[in-house]
């Protein structure tokens, strides 16, 4: 920042409101032509359009609010907190995202990189259990950085530059996302209608709920998988994740095992719930936490990556949104896994698939180390663009 930066309260130059959620239970309020962004759909980037749509009776009988197109939006809950979105049409939000307006003092690029760069201090404010939230009023305390204007639109176009080639990394990992369910629909589409068995039949010991320990108890001990590790990849990352001490009871309890599936019990949107993942080869005891549901197939029935597919189908997402349970936040239960409909292609068909899967994590292992450069490279210029 240059000399002449003063700092000011993020209240003091741009307003702040939330959204909300129309009652589910009133089937007018949906599938109408008003885009309604939910805080899963928040990337760091520009949203052009949602997965759901509400109508005009439900904005007006709801918390709902609709924004224009150029609000600058943040993600307040759960795992997806302090993501950034940037609308590029008028759209309304859900209660888990908060739009941001600045005032004619503050360019709307330099507080969105701004706020990136803030994004683990908002984090480490978090408040509540293993899912903590921020709230508006954390997000209006902020202090922020007010160089001249033209400073700071200097500073936004330099970061956007260097994040269009973080961008367009990810895009290819959430091309590879799309290419697998595509051979997923291929291999196994005929099956579908075809419920042979429950996921339950096929389980090789009964389902268990994770390891529940006070956020100030972590630290050093054993890796534990938390429900936010199971967003990202179609294999867990393991490389990065928390530790806790705990008893040799539990850790043969809790324990993982190699092509064990895990599953997100609850979530604030539903986008959330039921997200599954798998566990890769460990090479220390690795525990799960109290909002994941462990389950480990009998692989003599079924391939742990085609479950894993089918769990991420869309013919797995609706399948889990109709067992779901919505109130203040979108659960599951294990009844819900243990009744959930599970076509059994051929085993070797099966493993034909799990072989694509392994493919295509190698590719985007291999991929891995130059995003890691990119990504570098752009955290060094967000880090510098804000340095006092």
């Amino acid at each position: 920042m240059n000399k002449q930066t003063t700092w000011v309260k993020l209240r003091n130059v741009c307003d702040t409101t939330s959204g909300g959620t129309p009652s589910r239970d009133v089937a007018a309020y949906y599938g109408g032509d008003i885009p309604w962004v939910k805080s899963g759909e928040l990337l760091d980037g520009l949203i052009t359009d949602t997965e759901e749509k509400i109508t005009k009776a439900a904005l007006a009988s709801s918390s709902a609010k609709l924004f224009p197109a150029g609000t600058l939006l943040i993600a307040l809950y759960g795992a997806t907190v302090g993501r950034l979105g940037i609308l590029g049409i008028d759209a309304t939000t859900n209660q888990a995202v908060c739009g941001i307006t600045p005032n004619e003092q503050l360019d709307r690029d330099f507080l969105f990189y701004y706020l990136l760069k803030q994004r683990e201090k908002l984090i480490d404010s978090r408040t509540g259990g293993a899912q903590p939230n921020i709230n508006q009023e954390i997000i209006r305390e902020l202090d922020i950085p007010l160089p001249p204007l033209t400073e700071q639109k200097r500073i936004a176009s330099l970061l956007a530059r260097a994040d269009r080639l973080r961008q367009l990394r990810r895009t290819a990992h959430d091309l590879s996302d799309s290419v697998l369910q595509s051979v997923f629909l291929e291999m196994f589409g005929k099956y579908l209608n075809k419920i042979e068995c429950l996921f339950g039949d096929v389980l090789e010991i009964p389902l268990t709920n994770g390891f529940f320990e006070k956020n100030d108890k972590y630290g050093k001990g054993n890796p534990i998988v938390w429900v936010d590790n199971l967003y990202h990849t179609n294999i867990i990352d393991t490389t990065y994740l928390r530790r806790v001490q705990v008893s040799q009871k539990d850790l043969g309890k809790y324990e993982v095992l190699e092509g064990d599936l895990l599953f997100t019990r609850s979530s604030l949107v539903a986008e959330g719930v039921g997200r599954a993942n798998i566990v890769p080869r460990l090479n220390e005891i690795t525990m799960f936490e109290s909002h994941v549901i462990r389950a480990r197939v009998d692989k003599k029935k079924i391939n742990p990556f085609y479950a894993l597919g089918l769990f991420r189908s869309q013919f797995g997402n609706s399948e889990m949104m109709k067992r779901a349970k919505t109130a203040t936040m979108t659960t599951i239960g294990q009844d819900t896994l243990y009744e959930f409909p599970c076509p059994l292609p051929p085993l070797n068909l099966q493993e034909e698939f799990a072989g694509v899967v392994r493919r295509v994590e190698s590719l985007r292992g291999r991929m891995g180390e130059s995003t890691r450069e990119v990504e570098g490279l752009f955290e060094s210029l967000l880090a510098e663009a804000f340095s006092a």
